[in-house]
């Protein structure tokens, strides 16, 4: 059984927003799950094999992005992306879920074919798990003649997402609506386009929309890429409980706008990241780390509650056993620090002043997957692996 330490932790950030700062400074990781947290006493208990010192970095719950548009393996035909979510690894990201593989060359658009596709796309990403990306795939695009059988069909081969209302033939909300509870019924997870249409076939989706068809998460708020009015933004806001997702490939107003709404209201806890990419509108690896740095340094939020709307908030809403670090969870973590240069003196300060934090070292379920990111700037302190 192999067990892993993490020593020397400058700042401890929980991903648990009511909660988000840890008095603790040392992790234990033990077949991939946290086993222990506290301090460097607790490594008495323990047989450790390896034992990385963080030498005062931070460290975060891995962080999850909320809406990718991959299809299969770490490819994407529309923009031609490859090693997307590999960059993204690099950015800290270390699980993703699918909104819809929309953007399948041909994508079969009868309730056969969109079932197949979803069973694919799910099965190929589990399989995918060993060499450390953590997709969740197979979000079910919604096409006319689907029926109940259909859902229990799915759910049985393991999809458990349904991608973007409004991507495919389904647009009304009496459409949606029947195959929104079925998908419930069997434990799925529904993600509802919002906004103006992002690709052809899509739809303009209203608050009036999604209101009536009540999804688990309200996929970019701000616009994927072109938002609903403020107005709009507020009825969802104060008249619905709904978790609420900001985009990185969205409008940044509007980010804003959700982000103060929210924090006024003391309800933070429903605010989710995705990147909402590879797409049209970008291929940004460092999307998530990008919304947590503006979110951070433009909208008056502490960066250690970013982190958790990145992480833990996000986790509870999908049902994931990650996204916190606590006993008996995952163990994806991140460690990080201010890069080389800024103006911070930790990465929780790199991200309130706009920075984006050098990531030193990124582990998915307990192994080290990277030692240095290509894509960040780098760290200013260094670890030490023993």
């Amino acid at each position: 059984m192999s067990v892993l330490a993490l020593t020397n932790i400058g700042k401890l950030v929980t991903g648990d927003i009511r909660n988000p700062v840890s008095k603790f400074n040392t992790i234990v990781v033990k077949d991939g799950k946290i086993a222990k947290v506290g301090n460097a006493d607790i490594l008495k208990n323990f047989e450790v094999e390896k034992t990385v010192d963080a030498a005062g970095m931070t460290v975060s719950p891995g962080f999850i992005d909320s809406h990718v548009h991959t299809v299969l393996g770490d490819y994407t035909p529309r923009q031609k992306t490859q090693d997307y979510l590999s960059g993204a690894t690099h950015g800290g990201v270390t699980t993703f879920i699918s909104a819809g593989e929309c953007h399948t060359p041909g994508r079969p658009k009868d309730p056969a074919g969109t079932k197949a596709l979803a069973i694919l796309a799910h099965k190929s990403f589990d399989n995918l798990r060993s060499s450390g990306l953590k997709v969740h795939g197979g979000g079910l695009i919604l096409e006319k003649g689907l029926v109940e059988a259909d859902f229990a069909e799915m759910a049985k081969e393991g999809v458990w997402l349904v991608g973007e209302v409004g991507l495919g033939s389904v647009k009304k909300p009496e459409d949606a609506k029947p195959m929104v509870e079925w998908a419930k019924k069997y434990g799925m997870k529904v993600a509802m386009h919002t906004g103006g249409t992002s690709i052809p076939g899509s739809s303009t989706v209203t608050a009036d929309d999604v209101i009536a068809v009540q999804p688990t998460v309200v996929s970019h708020i701000n616009g994927g890429p072109t938002a609903i009015a403020p107005q709009e933004i507020e009825r969802l806001i104060n008249t619905t409980d709904l978790t609420l997702e900001i985009v990185q490939c969205g409008n940044p107003k509007i980010a804003n706008l959700v982000v103060r709404k929210l924090n006024e209201k003391g309800a933070l806890q429903r605010l989710i990241f995705g990147n909402d990419s590879p797409s049209g509108t970008g291929i940004i690896p460092l999307g998530v780390l990008r919304t947590m740095s503006f979110v951070a340094s433009m909208c008056g939020i502490p960066a250690e509650k970013v982190v958790a709307m990145a992480t833990g908030n996000t986790a509870k809403v999908y049902g994931l056993n990650t996204g916190l670090i606590e006993e008996g969870k995952d163990a994806d973590l991140v460690i990080m620090d201010a890069p080389m240069g800024s103006i911070a003196s930790d990465a929780l300060g790199a991200l309130e002043a706009g920075d984006l934090p050098g990531v030193a070292m990124v582990i998915v379920d307990g192994e080290i997957i990277v030692t240095k990111s290509r894509n960040t700037p780098p760290a200013t302190r260094k670890y030490t692996v023993k």
